[in-house]
């Protein structure tokens, strides 16, 4: 939930490159003529570029299995195809059991948007050995992202600033403060990335992946889409829905809403993660250091993020934690039941007055380096969900609205309503009100809610199957904590997308997980 522009939804794992790096991989009109027909040169993956997240080369998979990188061309407009290209980045795993037995490619999508597949894949690769026994396992970066076209608005000094900058605005004063800086940034997306703005909506990646799936050889799309993954396979099973194949939709976004309703199910959704933290640390045989009862730890937060308002802590020298990076910080803990304990700490020592680990969990969720460089995952965000999204809100009624939010959640109601100024001075008009994902007469898509999931509450899941038409969504329910299922590790959810995915066996509808 990149600030102050929360996503509709965002993978755990978020890892801005020069207009000039992808203009350099446009072309004209392709070399064949038909770009189903290109070859793919893969080669032993760089280290991740700074618009990925930077970082090491990827490492071997457990036996030895080396990742492999590509580069697809696809067309710039896909309403012009035999036009100018861009370069859309590919990583893959190749599958490790019989020949014979092999699928063909699963294709990840792990959220955002504005997430880097080529980075996020390695990180998580050894949690799919199960599934890599019959598919290559397949990610890219989607257009916009990291180094497919990737996205370029403000440098690393300003970013800084942007993200210093009072989210919860309080007063006139505070509120043009914020209006002021969001124009700045749009403006910058405007002049560094311009000529790629109006082409990296949903429906362009949903084209890139099928163009995708015809490259790597496949009669039908196998897809594992994560949170705003979803959508993006939805789109694609709306668009193309006798080439979908087996797919699973884990973290599901609620196609239905328009960002208004989405950014009210989030503030609704993070404070329910939000009260489970609470409710667990208190619950515990040892005491609870952050407060006596789940009210009392709620309590203290508040009035640290009040404080905070008025008076910032040290953070990461020479930076100061705000009331904004610890509400981004608490937020990015609350994505996994297993950063819980990072909140515990963070919060333990900002009441004394040491900022530093909520400032990394924000820097986290913005994509900040130790180093101070940033991934290009807010420009990307905000340029995907502006590109998508029709409506346009004023100040007026965004203060109109933030009791309605409030009430949703004390703690991130103000953050998350104020989120939806950021396409106002937006360059390119969004597409529409929300995505259409009915896929009539496609494969059976297996679509697994999580009931503690903070950032695409649960009711999502049933809103999808139903969108996704009659005989098409099948609903699974995890009862747990966290963004998504399948990286629980929960048994029950892993056996069921294991058996879709390898073995093609649907479960039961509505089966539920705990």
């Amino acid at each position: 939930m990149p600030n102050p522009s929360p996503p509709r939804s965002v993978a755990v794992a978020v890892a801005a490159v020069l207009l000039t790096s992808w203009v350099s991989g446009c072309s004209g009109d392709s070399e064949e003529g038909d770009l189903t027909a290109q070859k793919l040169d893969w080669k032993a993956c760089p280290a991740p570029s700074e618009a990925q997240g930077g970082g090491t080369a990827p490492s071997p998979l457990p036996g030895g299995t080396e990742w492999q990188c590509a580069t697809l061309k696809a067309p710039l407009d896909w309403s012009d195809p035999k036009g100018d290209t861009i370069g859309i980045a590919l990583i893959r795993a190749k599958a490790s059991g019989d020949p014979g037995k092999r699928i063909g490619s699963l294709i990840f999508n792990f959220g955002g948007p504005g997430g880097s597949g080529v980075a996020t894949l390695p990180a998580f690769g050894a949690d799919y050995a199960a599934l890599r026994t019959r598919y290559d396992l397949v990610s890219f970066d989607p257009r916009g992202v990291g180094r497919s076209a990737g996205v370029k608005c403000e440098n690393d000094r300003q970013l800084d600033r942007f993200f210093q900058q009072d989210a919860t605005p309080d007063d006139t004063a505070e509120q043009q403060a914020l209006l002021r800086n969001t124009r700045t940034f749009n403006a910058a997306c405007e002049k560094n990335s311009g000529k790629v703005l109006p082409h990296v909506r949903t429906t362009d990646a949903a084209r890139d992946m099928d163009l995708m799936r015809q490259v790597l050889g496949d009669d039908k799309l196998h897809y594992f889409g994560i949170s705003y993954g979803t959508e993006l396979g939805g789109v694609y099973a709306h668009l193309f829905p006798k080439n979908v194949g087996r797919a699973v939709f884990d973290g599901v976004v609620d196609p239905t809403q328009n960002v208004e309703q989405s950014s009210l199910g989030q503030a609704k959704g993070f404070q329910l993660a939000l009260d489970n933290f609470a409710k667990d640390c208190t619950s515990k045989a040892e005491d609870c250091p952050i407060g006596d009862t789940p009210q009392d730890v709620k309590d203290r937060i508040a009035r640290l993020l009040k404080d905070l308002d008025a008076r910032p802590i040290p953070g990461v020298f020479p930076r100061r934690l705000t009331q904004t990076a610890a509400t981004s910080g608490i937020a990015q803990s609350l994505y996994s039941k297993d950063f819980w304990e990072y909140l515990t700490e963070g919060l333990e020592q900002a009441y004394d007055g040491d900022g530093k680990v909520l400032m990394l969990l924000s820097d986290s969720m913005n994509g900040r380096s130790e180093n101070g460089q940033y991934s290009n995952i807010t420009p990307a965000n905000i340029s995907i969900n502006c590109a998508d999204d029709k409506p346009r809100y004023t100040a007026d009624h965004v203060r109109s609205k933030v009791p309605e939010f409030r009430a949703a959640s004390p703690l991130f109601g103000d953050y998350l309503a104020w989120g939806m100024v950021s396409c106002t001075d937006w360059a390119v008009p969004g597409a529409a009100e929300h995505p259409d994902v009915s896929a009539p007469g496609a494969a059976p898509i297996l679509v697994v809610g999580n009931t503690g999931d903070p950032a695409t509450p649960y009711e999502g899941a049933r809103a999808m199957v139903n969108a996704l038409g009659k005989g098409v969504g099948v609903e699974l329910t995890y009862k747990g904590q966290g963004h998504g299922a399948y990286d629980s590790k929960n048994k029950c959810v892993q056996g069921a997308v294991n058996g879709y995915l390898l073995e093609g066996t649907v479960p039961r509808a509505n089966t539920v997980c705990s």
